[in-house]
């Protein structure tokens, strides 16, 4: 992933060893985007046991200088001690927080965003009684830039629902099946509600980076004057693919969902298009929505070739989703490569490029 060099594009932080200060289990705070906790003292491939993210807790047990070792799920790991803070740095962003080399965007030198405030689902709201996880919340973040666009992107990481992967949702609305097949095959009225995704072939997790890639935009997007809602900040949200869009719908202007495929042979970036059944493109909302949703899939794409991104065959693939079916705003499954694409911080950089372009072509037409 380009080792030191990825870590300087986008803060992303590395661990190191030679710990020896102790500390009485001290809380400290990660102060940077994306924190990758090692379980050996030196940079390689496949010591990586988690990632955490700006803004979370952990316990400090030993700390000399440059480096400390902190605990996570019960076992020592290392972390570069600048990256670190001994006060919870939310209520002003990551790039604001660190030391300005984070490739997320900010306004002015600052943070680009007024707080957050956490959004639940209403009862009231339509198709929200077809939601089975949905005690979660997520966040609005209202844009601090001076060129604000008046509308609101829904960045939503894809997976991390604890438990999303034993419960299943009706696929559309009016109970009909599915027409295209997936993670859940053509024919079948039930989904998985929320699937745990697939590992990327270094062994990090779907959701672990389509939970990077989200921050990253987020920044992006708030410095550009969008509004951005955040459907998932932490490795655990509890609302499941009908709650996010159902999110998305009444708080949102649009709705993109970040993804990487299953496949594993390095294939590019394409979005799920809408299918071309009749059956399927005439079932409400669909049958309101499609075009939107194709249109912004369209501009996505548009916007990563634009920024150098390899996009696999024409840029689109028929799929049969569960956000497609329950969308009443424009709405998209961005497939941003497989599990042997490289997904190092200046990807994922390059990527939330592409994708802020694509956004603003979308809503300039």
């Amino acid at each position: 992933m380009g080792g030191r060099l990825a870590s300087a594009v986008l803060a992303i932080c590395l661990f190191a060893g030679n710990a020896q200060a102790v500390f009485a289990g001290d809380t400290v705070y990660v102060n940077c985007d994306v924190l990758r906790c090692r379980s050996t003292a030196e940079i390689k491939d496949g010591n990586i046991v988690k990632n955490v993210y700006f803004g979370d807790k952990l316990e400090r047990v030993e700390s000399k200088g440059e480096w400390t070792v902190v605990m996570v799920n019960g076992k020592k790991c290392y972390v570069s001690s600048q990256y670190l803070s001994t006060s919870n740095p939310k209520g002003t962003s990551a790039s604001a927080a660190g030391s300005g080399n984070s490739g997320a965007a900010s306004a002015g030198g600052g943070s680009a965003s007024i707080g957050g405030t956490q959004i639940g689902v209403s009862s009231d709201w339509k198709y929200a009684d077809f939601s089975k996880i949905k005690s979660g919340s997520a966040v609005l973040y209202k844009t601090a830039s001076s060129s604000r666009k008046n509308k609101t992107v829904c960045v939503n990481a894809g997976h991390g629902t604890s438990g999303g992967g034993s419960v299943k949702t009706q696929c559309h609305p009016d109970g009909t099946p599915k027409v295209t097949g997936g993670t859940t095959g053509a024919g079948a009225t039930e989904a998985v509600a929320v699937s745990s995704g697939m590992t990327f072939n270094d062994g990090t997790s779907e959701a672990n980076v389509t939970l990077a890639l989200a921050r990253i935009l987020k920044e992006k997007l708030l410095a550009e004057g969008y509004d951005v809602l955040m459907i998932r900040e932490s490795e655990d949200v509890q609302l499941d693919n009908i709650a996010r869009t159902v999110l998305a719908n009444n708080k949102a202007d649009c709705h993109i969902a970040l993804h990487w495929d299953s496949t594993a042979n390095d294939k590019g970036a394409f979005y799920m298009s809408v299918p071309n059944v009749a059956s399927y493109r005439a079932m409400e909302p669909v049958a309101s929505h499609w075009e939107q949703h194709n249109r912004l899939g369209e501009a996505l794409v548009q916007g990563l070739k634009g920024a150098g991104v390899k996009i696999f065959s024409g840029g689109s693939m028929e799929m049969d989703l569960t956000q497609t079916s329950y969308s009443t705003v424009p709405s998209i499954d961005i497939e941003l490569g497989d599990k042997a694409s490289d997904h190092s911080a200046g990807t994922l950089n390059t990527l939330a490029n592409g994708l802020t372009s694509g956004v603003n072509a979308f809503f300039s037409n």
